[in-house]
């Protein structure tokens, strides 16, 4: 299995896609965040114990997964967007002045493929046996 995955979730709808290279998969994922965030809008839910303004909930989540790569954007209720990294742990990546969500998730993910010390292409997964 080779090439990008991304994986989009609004509610019940979870769409796929596939992208050849890592560029792809960013624009693609650019244009499925982006045609979200302008027709998403959550209302608050005020439950009895909490109250969850549209800023707390995550509309819709878009992933990208690839060799070596986990990471994804959440459009939440207001419109707004969040960029992530992480596998069972979502790390929500810092926005520098000036800089979208959009920017964020590239310049990490130049960081990680600029690394000296790629992993091999057939190293054994972590909890499985090689």
């Amino acid at each position: 299995m080779s090439g990008f995955r991304v994986t989009v979730r609004t509610g019940p709808r979870v769409e796929r896609q596939r992208a050849a290279t890592l560029d792809d998969a960013l624009e693609l994922l650019e244009t499925e965040v982006r045609a979200a965030a302008a027709t998403t809008r959550r209302g608050t839910i005020d439950a009895r114990m909490r109250r969850f303004e549209p800023a707390d909930q995550v509309a819709t989540r878009a992933e990208l997964r690839g060799p070596g790569i986990r990471v994804g954007l959440d459009v939440r209720g207001d419109a707004s967007v969040e960029a992530w990294t992480g596998r069972i742990r979502r790390s929500p990546i810092a926005v520098a002045d000036g800089e979208t969500a959009y920017e964020a998730l590239r310049r990490v993910l130049r960081n990680v493929n600029s690394s000296p010390f790629p992993p091999p292409e057939n190293a054994a997964r972590p909890g499985r046996r090689a």
